[in-house]
């Protein structure tokens, strides 16, 4: 039998109306460089390697809708963020361009929208919000 090839997961691709403007946000938020430049297409990752976030431009993007409604784009994924400071990483999400969803699920995570409308959570590791 033929050995499985190796596989790993190199990058996230999220699609956006414009890859680059979506790409400096995350950049602003996690503190990456950006790692790959294309005309639409962008990748950021961590400066110590491992897996990043790539982003291309979708002329035909349609924000998603988080909640779910049967009538709209459905969230296909979203980023979970662990942060040391819950207040100050909203605080500081909001002030790149994010905003807050209308409904939090949890105590002890925040639920955001970045501006190409893409949810993304934010947690503490030890579950508190402080």
């Amino acid at each position: 039998m033929k050995p499985q090839p190796r596989f790993t997961l190199a990058a996230t691709t999220l699609d956006a109306p414009n890859a680059r403007a979506l790409a400096h946000f995350y950049q602003g938020l996690l503190g990456w460089p950006i790692r790959k430049e294309e005309p639409d297409w962008l990748e950021i990752a961590p400066p110590d390697g491992g897996q990043g976030l790539s982003f291309q431009t979708e002329p035909l993007f349609t924000r998603p809708q988080w909640p779910s409604t049967r009538s709209d784009q459905q969230m296909m994924m979203h980023l979970d963020i662990e942060v040391t400071d819950l207040p100050s990483a909203v605080e500081h999400a909001l002030a790149l361009g994010a905003t807050m969803a209308d409904f939090q699920p949890q105590h002890d995570v925040r639920v955001l929208h970045d501006p190409a409308g893409h949810p993304f959570c934010l947690f503490t590791a030890d579950g508190h919000d402080a």
